[in-house]
């Protein structure tokens, strides 16, 4: 006997194959993308013995990118195609926790670049921000050390308070292995949004206020330069860097939008966005360290001198 599909049957194999397809591309080309930077980075850093403060904010966030995508491709792929192997304990709870971490690390890193921009380029007379100015090279470790304690904080109470609540509500079968999948939110998971969501709104305020800073900065540079009648390669690099900002600040809006739009659903229980919300998750890792390759002199210049050559082999 031939086995057919009902049409409700083929929508959500077609919807399955689509979403798959779509954050399988986006998820490997991010992770190509950002172990580009990271090859770049870690390159020069064996012939140079060392690496400046935007090369070390550079490093650690291309990393958690690349693992980011990494987990949440798997995460995504298990949900879509093998769902209730995610209930094998405690499978789980390490993805998501995992996932977490990495999320945290990726938006709280991202923070701490442009803040160091902010701080690096902007020119403001302010006592406290010249200040800034001279020690940010020594904060930067502590910065990015900081971010990393907190994201591995936030990964291992996410951990604890998921294994807490299944293994209190679930009902075992196969000897306590595999969980069933009827998994209702609790109260005490509410701390975990309450976290996360103030996680997500302070990296979104720093971004926020360090990018508007750096921008009336580059502004006011730019018309005093035009009122001088000043035209060198200093105001092209202006432009050019309101232009990275700006576009950075749009893409980093998006995706706060699509956290908090995923915290809302997954407390509401809706899930007819999810694949949306995930698109915009998984581009911006992506779309950003692209914009950071183009940013980057020394970036841009390995790029390009790459692409020649892959063009050539595979002509």
């Amino acid at each position: 006997m031939e086995a057919c599909l009902s049409p409700e049957q083929f929508n959500v194999t077609a919807y399955a194959a689509t979403a798959v397809t779509i954050v399988t591309f986006e998820a490997f080309a991010g992770m190509w993308i950002n172990a580009f930077i990271v090859s770049v980075i870690c390159m020069a850093w064996v012939k140079k013995k060392t690496l400046n403060s935007n090369e070390k904010i550079l490093l650690l966030l291309g990393s958690s990118r690349f693992w980011f995508l990494c987990i949440s491709w798997v995460y995504f792929f298990l949900s879509i195609i093998y769902p209730n192997f995610l209930y094998v304990h405690p499978t789980l709870q390490l993805v998501v926790s995992l996932q977490s971490l990495l999320n945290y690390s990726n938006i709280w890193v991202s923070a701490c670049l442009c803040v160091f921009y902010c701080i690096k380029i902007a020119n403001f007379r302010n006592s406290f921000f010249i200040y800034l100015k001279v020690k940010i090279d020594r904060m930067v470790p502590w910065l990015l050390l900081g971010s990393v304690l907190l994201s591995l904080v936030i990964g291992t109470i996410i951990y604890y308070v998921i294994d807490k609540a299944f293994c209190k509500n679930l009902n075992f079968s196969c000897q306590g292995c595999i969980w069933k999948a009827s998994i209702r939110i609790e109260e005490h998971f509410f701390p975990i949004y309450f976290i996360t969501g103030f996680g997500f709104v302070t990296s979104f305020m720093a971004v926020t206020f360090s990018a508007l800073l750096l921008l009336f900065s580059l502004w006011r540079h730019k018309r005093n330069m035009q009122t001088n009648s000043t035209k060198d390669l200093s105001m092209d690099t202006h432009i050019k860097a309101m232009k990275s900002i700006i576009s950075f600040l749009v893409m980093y809006s998006i995706n706060f939008a699509s956290l908090i739009l995923t915290l809302i659903y997954a407390i509401s229980s809706q899930n007819h966005t999810d694949f949306l919300i995930s698109v915009f998750l998984y581009a911006f890792p992506g779309f950003h360290s692209i914009i950071l390759i183009f940013s980057n002199p020394k970036l841009e210049k390995t790029l390009l001198r790459i692409v020649p050559c892959v063009n050539a082999r595979f002509a």
